[in-house]
């Protein structure tokens, strides 16, 4: 279960980048609030929390 929502996470990051042109004023943000849950999700995962 844990893996099927790093996986997830991970392509909503790779979602999240900014390439539109109506998206790239909003900066890295989208992708840098998504990157923190993945790095989040990866420690819980690594410690046997999830």
């Amino acid at each position: 279960m844990g893996t099927i929502i790093l996986i997830i996470l991970v392509l909503a990051l790779i979602g999240a980048l900014p390439a539109w042109p109506h998206s790239r004023s909003w900066g890295y943000a989208p992708s840098g609030i998504t990157g923190l849950v993945v790095v989040i999700l990866l420690i819980m995962l690594l410690t046997g929390r999830l």
